[in-house]
């Protein structure tokens, strides 16, 4: 861990099963402390690439960032979770959401259910996690009696109410809101400074023992960040212009010690203690954690 921060880089590329093992031995070596597997078609399986990843590392905790639960029935869930848990002694983290990718349910032959119904599937599916966790009868047995800790992750008020009362990490997509099924939109620090103060207003007396986590989905380490955010601004077509693109807590751009300070403000604004990193800037980022070190 570095400092008071964790950071966590999310798999995104499939990859033979040495690519995989040199990637992730590679994060554990650079220091991250968690290593996530996202939950898209198109992308790794998550529970194997875990398993995987927690035969070939020693240290890094091992997340889904994040399990669509529509897609899955929770008794076999459990199965999964919990034998994954063990394969791994305990170094996993369950990420959870509600799914938002139409095109994914789609290409599944699944309908795509209203986002109420989605968020419906997804608090069943958390109690009955637990009853399954804490079923002296139920195998495989999770590591600690309650389970592996939970990360729920979403920005609509019933998820977060959710991860307020549930939740050991609370996930913010840092996206503003969107039509459901529309494609993700990042959020100024004014609607996340809105979101956090929703989540905290819920937490109560829990907030102590709950960590914030954010995704972000852009990083460069550079000495010219104006170029860095005309990089950016290409990237999503002009539709937001350098200066407002520089405001995106999601975005990091500058030199390592200009994005360790943003890292820094954002905990003491928002209090974000656990980012995650895109693994297409798993080496990018290399540089903040070791200056914060």
């Amino acid at each position: 861990m570095t400092g008071d921060f964790r950071f966590g880089v999310n798999m995104v590329v499939p990859d033979s099963r040495s690519a995989w093992v040199e990637k992730c031995r590679k994060a554990e070596d650079l220091g991250y402390d968690v290593l996530s597997a996202a939950d898209h078609l198109g992308m790794a399986p998550p529970f194997p690439a875990l398993v995987l990843a927690g035969e070939v590392t020693s240290r890094v905790k091992l997340n889904t960032f994040v399990l669509n639960a529509p897609f899955y029935n929770p008794v076999l869930l459990a199965r999964d979770v919990t034998g994954t848990d063990q394969f791994t002694d305990g170094r996993l983290e369950l990420g959870l959401g509600a799914g938002y990718v139409k095109e994914e349910f789609e290409a599944a032959g699944m309908p795509f259910p209203s986002a109420r119904e989605r968020v419906d599937h997804l608090e069943r599916m958390i109690t009955e996690l637990k009853r399954l966790y804490a079923d002296p009868e139920h195998k495989p047995a999770p590591v600690r009696p309650e389970g592996p800790p939970l990360l729920l992750g979403g920005r609509g008020d019933r998820v977060l109410g959710l991860a307020a009362e549930h939740a050991d990490i609370i996930g913010f997509t840092g996206t503003t809101k969107t039509p459901d099924g529309a494609p993700l939109a990042a959020a100024g620090p004014e609607e996340i400074d809105e979101r956090v103060a929703f989540v905290r207003a819920k937490l109560g007396d829990r907030e102590a023992h709950v960590e914030f986590n954010l995704l972000c989905q852009f990083v460069k380490v550079t000495d010219d960040r104006a170029a860095g955010l005309a990089e950016v601004e290409q990237l999503v077509g002009g539709r937001l212009g350098a200066e407002a693109i520089g405001e995106l807590p999601v975005v990091l751009v500058g030199t390592a010690a200009q994005i360790a300070d943003q890292l820094r403000a954002h905990r003491e604004r928002f209090g974000f203690s656990y980012f995650t990193i895109l693994e297409p800037f798993l080496d990018e980022f290399a540089p903040v954690l070791e200056h914060l070190r």
